[in-house]
């Protein structure tokens, strides 16, 4: 089988504290040898690259979730300006809007989401964006501030067949994670099948979101997006080794990954 790239993995999340090398290799002998992990404050932003550094089959991505919004200043957003200067950062994000659960006011997240998306812009990277419960608003976000010229992701997608159609013709990826896998989701399966082929991207989410039938069970981690691959191989009618080819060759695309570098 080809190799799998695992779109969104938080190796920088305590839960990997003390194993991150243990992840990376199990990821390597599931057959994921690229992964993206994205910051989500700029503690974390910074982590990404100092693993992305180490790792030669991890890429970093930096930004502000929007639990975090209320943290976004001058100062925060010129230190991620800086962070994207290092040539392992191929994205900003994680960024975006969560009206689930609100941890920062919903102003304060469109404002930090504007601002990143802006920036992106300006430096010619790709976002990763975070969209719980704010579809219509992070549209109306998104058309007036511009898809950012490089593209991005929307992921761990949990939207509805149109939503996603919507963000594809705007010209974003979809990121599949391990809620493809739930028995009730049929919405996200519908998605996998109606989505283009070259806009599919799978991802764990890792540490949360771990995929049937593994879930609640252990953590999650990168190796696991083999099972996520797995589902959608299943769902589209095609086999594992099609799915890889495919969601690497897109993410690889996306984020302008080096095809020879591996962990």
């Amino acid at each position: 089988m080809t190799y799998i790239v695992d779109s969104h993995a938080h190796l920088n999340d305590r839960q990997f504290r003390n194993d991150i090398d243990g992840a990376v290799e199990r990821a390597a002998e599931a057959g994921v040898k690229k992964i993206i992990c994205p910051g989500f404050d700029i503690p974390s932003s910074r982590r990404a690259v100092q693993i992305a550094e180490r790792y030669g089959g991890v890429w970093a991505a930096v930004g502000i979730h929007p639990h975090d919004a209320a943290k976004m200043n001058a100062g925060a957003l010129a230190e991620i300006r800086e962070l994207a200067q290092h040539p392992k950062v191929v994205a900003l994000g994680e960024m975006g809007l969560d009206f689930y659960r609100d941890l920062s006011p919903r102003p304060v997240q469109e404002e930090a989401f504007r601002a990143q998306l802006a920036l992106a812009g300006e430096l010619g990277l790709p976002v990763i964006i975070h969209d719980r419960d704010a579809g219509p608003s992070a549209l109306r976000v998104i058309l007036d501030v511009g898809t950012p010229a490089a593209g991005g992701v929307m992921h761990c997608f949990s939207g509805d067949v149109d939503y996603a159609l919507k963000v594809v013709e705007l010209g974003f990826h979809i990121g599949i994670a391990g809620p493809v896998t739930f028995g009730k989701n049929e919405t996200l399966r519908a998605v996998v099948r109606r989505v283009p082929e070259d806009r599919l991207l799978v991802e764990t989410d890792a540490p949360y979101l771990t995929p049937e039938p593994f879930r609640s069970r252990r953590r999650n981690e990168p190796a696991l997006v083999r099972v996520v691959a797995e589902k959608v191989a299943e769902v589209k009618n095609r086999t594992l080794d099609d799915i890889a080819q495919m969601t690497s060759a897109n993410a690889e695309s996306l984020f302008g990954l080096d095809r020879g570098s591996s962990p």
